[in-house]
């Protein structure tokens, strides 16, 4: 699995790439320069069962962690995964 982030000014993604097709995307929005909101993860069905969306939240905790901001995972399927991974909530 591949994992491309595009980071725009005020919006961006991270998507993940399985055998050259789009298994899934996870949208955030920047709330002023130091925390994004990751507002919505969506899975191809093809590829559920993968932890796909897993992927992309600690791909979102990577750059988080690189660029020394926060997030603030408004996403349900997001919030779930900070929920039950302490060794993440350092992003908060």
């Amino acid at each position: 699995m591949e994992i491309k982030q595009i980071n725009r000014e005020t919006k961006g993604f991270f998507k993940a790439i399985i055998s050259e097709k789009e298994a899934g995307r996870m949208t955030y929005s920047w709330a002023g320069t130091d925390k994004f909101i990751i507002d919505h993860t969506a899975v191809d069905p093809e590829f559920k069962g993968q932890q796909v969306g897993k992927h992309l939240v600690m791909a979102a905790v990577s750059f988080a962690r690189e660029k020394g901001v926060r997030i603030i995972p408004l996403c349900p399927f997001a919030k779930r995964v900070f929920d039950t991974t302490a060794e993440i909530k350092d992003v908060l």
